[in-house]
């Protein structure tokens, strides 16, 4: 299977780090060469190049070399996998807002009390 196109990583392995995620941000608007990208973080160039071939392994960038530069680019279309798993769960969330919103609505104002406004800063006054 010498010849074979499958990912090497799965989109989630290769998300799950908030650098890859931060550079698929910056991949989302246009294609950008190493040195650029680089500069946007606090880590050698190495590193980055580490972080990109993760995500290249994944399918969620393309790499293009144009002279002696390599440029990266996003590509989103693994992200509907994502997407797929994501919208499984919504309905949880969406039961759970939706029990919350009726549990607030259904409350008489007497029996909630009233909210207490603290600032930490202030010392506790007493009475």
């Amino acid at each position: 299977m010498a010849g074979s196109a499958a990912p090497k990583h799965d989109v989630f392995q290769a998300i799950a780090d908030p650098t890859r995620r931060s550079l698929l941000r910056l991949l989302g608007d246009e294609e950008l060469p190493v040195t650029v990208i680089s500069s946007h973080y606090p880590m050698t160039r190495t590193a980055v190049s580490k972080h990109l071939r993760i995500l290249a392994n994944a399918g969620l960038v393309k790499e293009r070399k144009v002279g002696r530069e390599t440029r990266y680019r996003l590509e989103a279309n693994p992200l509907q996998e994502l997407q797929r798993w994501l919208s499984y769960y919504e309905r949880f969330w969406d039961n759970k807002l939706e029990a919350l919103r009726r549990l607030v609505e259904n409350e008489e104002p007497e029996d909630r009390a009233p909210l207490a406004v603290v600032d930490p800063l202030e010392p506790e006054r007493k009475p």
